[in-house]
């Protein structure tokens, strides 16, 4: 049982212990009758719960830390991954990883924001936070990948790209901007999935791409609901009305075309079962490499401009 308790969910970890609790005397005592009963009210409690997530319980979950991360993912999708170190002018960014991998037959490049599990960890991955030497080490491992013909898959879980002074000093701006030019025209299929926290151009600067998933309880925007709360209201007190506001779920994204697939979770969020959400992405993503790899080179830039082009347009 995750020892990582959301307030909404507490309803579901007091029923669940009480079930835990009457488990352990089912060999001693006649209660299988009310074992069951309890067992189905534990269901029926976490669809009515999961069922009915408000924006803001979107975004807790989509921080939860027991999430998988890049690494968790490449592990459990992929094998005989190869890390690649390095944007080959400055340093090593931890808070992304690339390099290349095979899922199933199919050769990949797959880069990553990446989180820490705990204070240590966290520090050195930057809390997922990439300077912009991640971001040039990112657009090196793509370009790598377009001279090996080989897809991308880009994986987003970021609260946002480093907002330190050194950043800035060392070009945050332009490196992020550079990817979105690059990518934008890079000429292998681009897949982008957002695993957890998609913010603003943090998460932007590898995200560009042919075909743009999101796993069902992640979130997407241009600013995190606490921001928006502090710079409309002065205050994060306001976070909930923000997120409703923002509509940065993946149902929001997708019925503003900004997205093009959900990927669902299993119930309670991905972190409930590793394995099943890497399974079912696996499949989908395979799925979509499928019908990329048969474009022509040509056609994948010109099918990206576009899809990217008609964003924000609208009619009166």
């Amino acid at each position: 049982m995750t020892k990582n308790v959301l307030d909404f969910e507490k309803p579901i970890f007091d029923l669940e212990s009480k079930l835990e609790e009457m488990r352990k005397y089912q060999d001693t005592l006649d209660i299988a009758e009310e074992v069951k009963s309890l067992e189905e009210k534990v269901i029926h409690l976490k669809k009515a719960v999961y069922g009915n997530l408000t924006r803001w319980q979107r975004v807790q979950l989509a921080r939860h830390p027991e999430r998988p991360y890049t690494l968790d993912y490449i592990y459990l999708m992929t094998d005989d991954f190869i890390e690649l170190h390095g944007d080959r002018y400055y340093k090593d960014d931890k808070a992304i990883v690339g390099g290349f991998a095979k899922m199933d037959d199919q050769t990949v490049m797959i880069i990553g924001h990446q989180k820490g599990r705990d204070t240590k960890s966290n520090l050195y991955r930057n809390f997922g936070m990439p300077n912009p030497e991640g971001y040039r080490k990112a657009l090196r491992l793509m370009k790598l990948a377009e001279k090996f013909n080989k897809p991308v898959i880009t994986l987003l879980d970021t609260p946002g790209a480093f907002p330190g002074i050194e950043a800035e000093e060392n070009g945050q701006a332009e490196a992020i901007a550079r990817n979105l030019l690059e990518m934008s025209r890079l000429k292998v299929p681009i897949i982008v999935v957002i695993i957890g926290e998609g913010a603003s151009g943090g998460a932007l600067g590898i995200g560009v791409g042919d075909r743009i998933l999101m796993l069902q309880n992640t979130w997407y925007s241009v600013i995190s609901p606490e921001s928006c709360s502090s710079i409309l209201w002065r205050s994060w007190d306001y976070k909930e009305q923000a997120a409703e506001a923002l509509k940065l779920t993946a149902e929001d994204l997708l019925e503003q075309k900004i997205i093009d697939r959900i990927v669902p979770e299993p119930l309670g969020g991905a972190h409930k079962d590793h394995m099943q959400i890497a399974t079912g992405l696996k499949k989908i993503l395979m799925s979509e490499l499928v019908a990329l790899l048969k474009l022509k080179p040509e056609k994948l830039v010109q099918n990206r401009l576009k899809k990217f082009g008609s964003m924000g347009v609208y009619s009166e």
